[in-house]
């Protein structure tokens, strides 16, 4: 498990690629901010989470209960789901918006083009909306 990166995957990649080609500046994982989101808008004081389906228990086909050390896993991802929660109140009641981008919508055989994960994005930040996610297709 120590190989497993918290900051800096593939899909966060792809998003900050994206965005910095539309345009868009942004910082990463500020640790003054709750959650130490994965991008930091500050224009439009905005982050975004690009949140892995495993570790946050997305319900998605990416997301499948280990086998094994099932008390151990339990635990673990649903401590991660409550601090999830917590930080993402944390952000939107100190005036920030929080944007999650799941793993799913990125990657999976249930992807998005980048183009329309981009597309809802810069609409979510333009928009004055203070909460948006973005997941895999359902078809």
């Amino acid at each position: 498990m120590s190989a497993i990166k918290s900051c800096n995957t593939k899909p966060e990649q792809h998003i900050r690629k994206a965005l910095h080609r539309k345009g868009y500046r942004f910082s990463l994982n500020s640790s003054k901010l709750p959650g130490k989101p994965d991008i930091v808008l500050s224009k439009y004081k905005a982050v975004l989470f690009v949140h892995g389906c495993f570790w946050h228990c997305h319900n998605c086909h990416m997301f499948k209960w280990p086998r094994t050390r099932k008390e151990f896993w339990d635990q673990k991802i649903e401590r991660n789901v409550q601090n999830d929660k917590k930080k993402q109140e944390e952000l939107l009641n100190s005036g920030w918006r929080v944007g999650v981008i799941w793993e799913c919508a990125v990657k999976g055989k249930k992807r998005l083009t980048i183009e329309s994960i981009m597309e809802d994005t810069i609409d979510w930040l333009h928009s004055g909306l203070t909460y948006f996610q973005i997941e895999g297709s359902c078809n």
